[in-house]
């Protein structure tokens, strides 16, 4: 393979997977409606296809132009999207998918692609755009690479769990960040062993690109950590990189209640463990990043961002009437 198309490629994910793909010595087109600042705009070694992906005339048209040697799909969000892909870069070397974690059904510890059943996804389900359908529509979106499989096409599904680092719009990790470096009191959610799997950004391009070059046809592929931390371990890793102290407090929900904050409204906080098992991705080779030096990597990118973050999780005033609370106790 020489020759790769990104759907997407300006944003995150497909951000990285570009410059993975750069340094593994690939040629580079990407495939975007041009809506958002191009990162690469001033690399002549990346080709630039404007055009909307849910539009099938405009994606036919990219991949005559492109002619790639493999696809990645990092913006398919439908599964009309991922069947469309599939006919259209049928005759390429591989077309691998962006699935999700959340396309599993059951909760299960870890969660493996050829033991834990999918979501389903209803008609109505397979066209929504909220947030409660996204496990329902990615899961019926991996259905979609096993059938193209099926029919001979080299189509495979990559799962990531929650991803963070640099460049990261959702800014779930940001927050904790800002909250480690702005107070010496951090409010905790439950007891601090809440486990909820993520995985470096930059381990997913290298993931998708490793899938594409030695993965099998109908195949899919969780990746993650290779180690997993608790939150508060999470947090504790954000304040060594900060060099700096802070006094961890745990609340559980009574003491929430008292600045009306849930358990929830703690971003990356979930009340079941959520764990993907990445041996069959490790298999193919791929390895992941040393803990310590992706976290960081991505508190550095934060300090060098103006993000503050405040809108993603409680409000500062609400948890300081939570540590209110607490210190009367």
């Amino acid at each position: 393979m020489d020759n790769t198309l990104v759907l997407g490629g300006t944003r995150f994910i497909g951000r990285h997977l570009v410059d993975d793909l750069l340094d593994h010595a690939y040629d580079v087109t990407i495939f975007t409606r041009g809506n958002r600042e191009n990162p690469f705009a001033d690399d002549d070694r990346v080709d630039h296809i404007e055009g909307d992906r849910t539009n099938d005339t405009a994606l036919e048209a990219a991949a005559t132009t492109a002619d790639p040697d493999a696809v990645f799909d990092c913006v398919a969000y439908h599964p009309k999207d991922v069947r469309a892909a599939t006919r259209i870069f049928a005759d390429c070397e591989a077309y691998v998918y962006v699935s999700s974690g959340a396309a599993y059904g059951r909760e299960v510890i870890p969660k493996r692609e050829d033991e834990t059943p999918l979501n389903s996804c209803t008609a109505d389900q397979a066209t929504d755009d909220s947030f409660e359908t996204y496990g329902n529509r990615k899961a019926e979106g991996d259905r979609a690479v096993f059938a193209a499989a099926e029919d001979g096409i080299r189509a495979m599904a990559v799962r990531p769990p929650i991803v963070y680092g640099p460049h990261d719009y959702t800014e779930r990790l940001d927050w904790w960040i800002d909250r480690v470096n702005r107070f010496d009191r951090v409010v905790i959610p439950g007891d601090g062993t809440n486990l909820r799997h993520r995985v470096y950004v930059e381990d997913v391009a290298s993931a998708l690109r490793i899938v594409a070059e030695g993965g099998t046809a109908g195949e899919a592929y969780n990746v993650g950590d290779r180690r997993l931390v608790t939150l508060e371990e999470m947090v504790e890793l954000i304040a060594d990189r900060l060099d700096t102290d802070v006094d961890l407090v745990h609340a559980g929900p009574r003491e929430l209640a008292a600045g009306e904050i849930e358990l929830d409204d703690y971003p990356l906080y979930r009340t079941y463990p959520h764990v993907l098992s990445t041996g069959k991705l490790a298999a193919l080779g791929w390895e992941s990043t040393p803990l310590e030096e992706a976290m960081g990597r991505s508190v550095d990118a934060h300090l060098d961002s103006d993000r503050d973050d405040d809108d993603t999780g409680p409000d500062r005033k609400a948890e300081e009437r939570v540590l209110g609370i607490l210190e009367t106790l």
